[in-house]
């Protein structure tokens, strides 16, 4: 597979939904009423599934950008403790940094070759990373989806 057609499979699948939900699809029609709701048996909140996702983006972006990059701890530094956010604006703002980072992650990936070991980032590559993260967000999307459903504001 050539360079081009490599980073344009990588970034469609960093940035699209593919056999699962997209971002923007999932979040599409949420009502910020239930941001913060846990039914019973579900361990996480829209809030904190949306917010883990963006944290952990943000954290693959860092290591594979920055050199002085530091090691966050799980699982606190990667979930929010609390279980809705203080505000619809702040909802927002996290589902903005979360496109921005992913757009960015995807420009580093389209920025060389893909497959060029990052000395920085124990020499991982950026599609490894890009992978990752679109690995995480696919699982979480669907933990988000399904949170959809069982509050009933999830229409097919």
């Amino acid at each position: 597979m050539k360079s081009d057609a490599l980073k344009s499979a990588l970034t469609e699948v960093l940035t699209t939904g593919g056999a699962h939900v997209d971002f923007d699809n999932a979040l599409k029609g949420f009502p910020f009423a239930d941001a913060g709701k846990r039914p019973k048996g579900v361990p996480d909140s829209a809030w904190q599934l949306l917010e883990h996702m963006r944290i952990a983006q943000a954290d693959i972006l860092e290591y594979v950008s920055t050199p002085e990059y530091r090691e966050k701890k799980w699982p606190e530094d990667y979930w929010p403790k609390e279980s809705a956010p203080e505000s619809e604006d702040a909802w927002q703002k996290s589902v903005r940094a979360f496109r921005r980072d992913r757009k960015k992650l995807a420009s580093l990936l389209n920025a060389g070759d893909p497959l060029k070991p990052i000395a920085f980032a124990d020499n991982k590559t950026p599609m490894k990373e890009a992978l990752l993260a679109a690995d995480h967000n696919a699982y979480h999307l669907g933990a988000f989806v399904m949170l959809r459903k069982i509050l009933g504001n999830w229409k097919e």
